[in-house]
């Protein structure tokens, strides 16, 4: 998802798509613990749309004030 996308969702989805983004990314790092893991970058990759969806968050929340 690109931050176009993201800008356009409410802050009630965006908190929804946050929550499932630290599902994904717990479930990529317990894969990775026991070795299950064949692409690391899905790692990178979470833990960066789920940093994109709490800038986003915030831009929303300093606007409304």
């Amino acid at each position: 998802m690109n931050a176009q996308e993201l800008r356009a969702k409410t802050p009630d989805e965006l908190k929804t798509e946050l929550a499932n983004l630290k599902k994904e990314s717990f479930n990529l790092r317990f894969q990775q613990a026991t070795g299950q893991l064949e692409n690391t970058a899905q790692i990178r990759k979470a833990r960066r749309s789920a940093a994109l969806v709490k800038t986003i968050l915030n831009e929303k929340a300093a606007a409304a004030e």
